[in-house]
């Protein structure tokens, strides 16, 4: 019965916007083929990178056997964790269907939602695993190219990235533009956005459990090889005796490529549809503009990035990391003139001010350079935090752990004024914009959070260049461990150490960049979902007006006001909060166990095969690559469903509890005034949705500083840690060194597995309470 009532809510509030026509004129439709067509480009584009990275030297005999053990790894674990990731997929799209299809007024909005939902799920899968096909054969190409020069390799790596950077944010644009189209959005924009909800909850599911599943494999193998390589049998890292090592370097590419391109994807998927929504509350002053401009945006990221990696070039002289700065100055720059250009062309309305919505873009903008700057200053080794916690390693790992968790629990504070000063802003600037706007229906808060959303697509604006950043560092990693476990002169590997340093910069600024957009793109979900309720709601008004039963609406009612102080918000609260701490103990916890089997198999072979050590016989890396990827496909689902399911329970829980708990639902007193919108004298029951919006606003914000906590300390572990190798405090294999290695692998599942997890559970929770809404009322 509940999805009959959930289907019977979504019709109903698709109706609402059909009292009077809303066909798109042609000329403002030619944006949608203009984003379109900017999509395809950028598709052809990566394409033609992955040929020319593919069709460089692929090195020797040995680094190709090295390369080929990392690349059959990784792609049995992708592809075992996809299929896993589809039964889900498939069985929740076969209950949706069934729920929507049941009652005949749904019928053909049952279809619809499906295909969102499967069509989101496979776009997000598809850019995973093309990311990662390409990244795991650009690995040898970037090894081999750094025999001959530091150019031609930081090249290769970062066009094999800017593979994954131009993919995901082509199937994001595409996906949503194809949907929008097919669906009727050119003729009903008002209405087609909230069908393409599906799409969202689709991207969100598949990146949770790939970015779940792959960072439980990369963890649990770079500890393991770490605790008994490093600590125990005192050899270097990549060290080919180690058995370990390959699962390790299999684990940077499921972890680091395919997780992080999903958890990105479900990013700019979740911006573009939180985005359309909003903007179709505002069609009266923007018209269709107003909904396709997401796209448009998108489509400026595309050209931008593939200018700021085409002028991407160094010397074996010059520090990588500047390389690839000039390149992020350069697509930021072209990103700014775009979005400019589309603001004053399609923000363009009647008594419209375009200059402060472009303050509003800038404003996201200027919110990813300082989360990138702070991630720098608490992660890089030149500045105070890591230092402190390298000094603190001299007098043991209790100190080193102690000092970390410190570091980390002083991280959130800067981030956090930054959205709030991004959000405050781009809330005030969205209202300016709009001040002499006065059309009927249309609020002051509409125009402020149309505000925060533009601000969102500022900061997701230079997204596939991030994302390309972001893949160079496995690859980079990969080839450093190609070169030494292939045993190649000491001035390669010198060269591949630089550019792994740069890798590992990369890789820790696009962990804040990923948290920053998250927490602007959940914001913008949680308006996203506060309108579906209100529309849904008032569209049950019209619906019983019609049929001749007494509803009534009070004026300026708006469902965005939820109130603490009613105890089933308050609970709900309390269960969101809960959720991002529970969350993320089964996700570390998960590590721990599975690294506990890879340090059992390590020190297995070490004791059955004597010849390891001394160099004299092979270890067995297919065993531990086996052992890793069945424990991480196992373990990733008890944490995936604790988070799907609990916004369901909490929302159709406390829609049955309301009476008993006075969240204003009970009936009125002859003569009272509702503050709530009724039919036939009832308070319409606002209390499941009331009680989902306190779990999805706390459990938000408990989830960003949990995970800028995670992200960042466990970032300066590892910092510490390699600037000791760099000679600091006694060097490598000093006591200072095997304390910061402890310090390091308790880092190791807060940066790359918990933390980059809790990005995508806090964009989760809003996709599938934005499509769930009409079941909790």
């Amino acid at each position: 019965m509940h999805f009959v009532s959930l289907a019977a809510a979504v019709f109903s509030f698709q109706d609402l916007t059909t009292a009077t026509p809303a066909t798109a004129p042609s000329s403002d439709t030619l944006w949608l083929w203009i984003a379109m067509g900017v999509g395809v480009l950028a598709l052809f584009a990566a394409f033609a990178l992955a040929k020319m990275v593919l069709a460089a030297d692929n090195g020797t005999a040995e680094m190709q056997a090295i390369s080929n053990a990392i690349r059959e790894g990784a792609e049995a674990f992708l592809s075992r964790q996809y299929r896993t990731i589809g039964i889900l997929a498939v069985v929740i799209a076969i209950i949706v269907f069934c729920g929507y299809n049941f009652s005949p007024r749904t019928h053909d909005v049952a279809i619809k939602t499906v295909i969102a939902f499967l069509v989101g799920a496979t776009c997000s899968g598809l850019a995973g695993f093309t990311g990662m096909y390409v990244s795991i054969r650009a690995n040898i190409r970037t090894a081999a190219a750094a025999r001959n020069s530091l150019n031609g390799a930081l090249q290769a790596a970062l066009r094999g990235g800017a593979v994954t950077g131009l993919v995901v944010v082509a199937l994001s644009l595409l996906g949503v533009g194809a949907l929008f189209f097919f669906f009727g959005g050119l003729d009903h924009p008002q209405q087609v956005p909230y069908q393409l909800v599906g799409f969202g909850f689709g991207a969100s599911l598949v990146a949770l459990f790939a970015q779940l599943g792959g960072g439980i494999y990369t963890k649990a193998a770079d500890v393991g090889a770490d605790l008994v390589g490093k600590v125990e049998a005192g050899i270097p890292e990549d060290d080919p005796r180690n058995p370990a090592v390959i699962a390790d370097l299999v684990g940077d590419n499921v972890g680091d490529c395919a997780g992080r391109g999903a958890d990105i994807f479900e990013s700019t998927a979740a911006e573009n549809v939180g985005a359309m929504i909003l903007g179709a509350a505002l069609y009266p002053v923007f018209g269709i503009k107003g909904i396709l401009f997401p796209l448009i945006v998108h489509a400026i990221n595309l050209i931008a990035s593939i200018i700021g990696v085409a002028i991407v070039k160094t010397n074996d002289s010059e520090d990588p990391m500047s390389a690839l700065n000039r390149g992020f100055y350069v697509t930021s720059a072209l990103a700014l003139c775009g979005f400019a250009f589309a603001v004053y062309h399609m923000l363009n309305g009647v008594n419209v001010h375009p200059e402060w919505l472009l303050a509003c873009g800038i404003t996201g903008m200027v919110t990813a350079f300082l989360f990138v700057w702070i991630t720098q200053y608490y992660t890089e080794s030149k500045y105070r935090p890591v230092q402190s916690i390298a000094e603190a390693s001299l007098t043991g790992p209790a100190t080193n752990i102690i000092s970390g968790l410190a570091v980390g629990m002083e991280t959130p504070a800067l981030p956090v004024i930054v959205i709030s000063a991004a959000l405050l802003l781009s809330y005030y600037f969205g209202v300016r914009g709009l001040a002499d706007v006065h059309i009927a229906g249309i609020a002051t808060y509409a125009k402020g959070i149309y505000g925060t959303a533009i601000a969102t697509m500022g900061m997701l604006s230079c997204a596939a260049y991030i994302l390309a950043m972001d893949t160079f560092g496995p690859i980079t990693d990969n080839a450093g461990g190609i070169i030494e476990m292939s045993n190649q002169p000491d001035s390669v590997r010198d060269k591949t150490d630089k550019l792994d340093s740069a890798g590992n910069t990369t890789k820790a600024l696009t962990k804040g960049y990923a948290i920053g957009s998250a927490s602007l793109a959940a914001f913008l979900l949680f308006s996203a979902y506060l309108e579906e309720i209100k529309t849904i709601v008032i569209g049950r008004v019209h619906d019983a007006q019609a049929l001749g039963i007494p509803a009534f609406i009070p004026p300026g009612w708006s469902f965005t006001n939820i109130n603490l102080a009613e105890i089933p918000v308050f609970v709900g609260a309390l269960l969101g909060a809960m959720l991002t701490y529970l969350f993320s103990s089964l996700a570390i916890k998960a590590v721990g166990r599975t690294a506990q089997m890879v340090v059992k198999d390590v020190r297995d072979q070490f004791r059955e095969n004597p010849g390891i050590m001394e160099g004299t016989s092979k270890p067995d890396y297919a065993r531990c690559v086996s052992i890793v990827t069945g424990a991480a496909l196992k373990e990733m689902v008890l944490p995936g469903l604790l988070a799907v399911g609990l916004p369901v329970a909490v929302g159709l829980i406390f829609r049955h509890l309301s009476a008993s708990y006075g969240s204003g639902s009970e009936g009125l007193l002859p003569g009272a005034y509702s503050t709530v919108p009724t039919i036939n004298g009832t308070p319409i029951n606002l209390a499941g949705a009331s009680a989902v919006a306190g779990l999805l606003m706390v459990g938000t914000i408990s989830g960003i500083l949990l995970a800028m906590l995670m992200n960042n300390g466990g970032g300066a572990w590892d910092n510490a840690k390699k600037w000791i190798e760099t000679g600091q405090y006694g060097g490598k294999k000093s006591d200072a060194h095997k304390a910061a290695v402890v310090g390091d692998t308790v880092g190791d599942p807060f940066k790359d597995t918990a933390g980059p997890s809790l990005h995508v559970l806090i964009k989760l929770l809003a996709t599938i309470t934005l499509v769930l809404a009409p079941l909790f009322l």
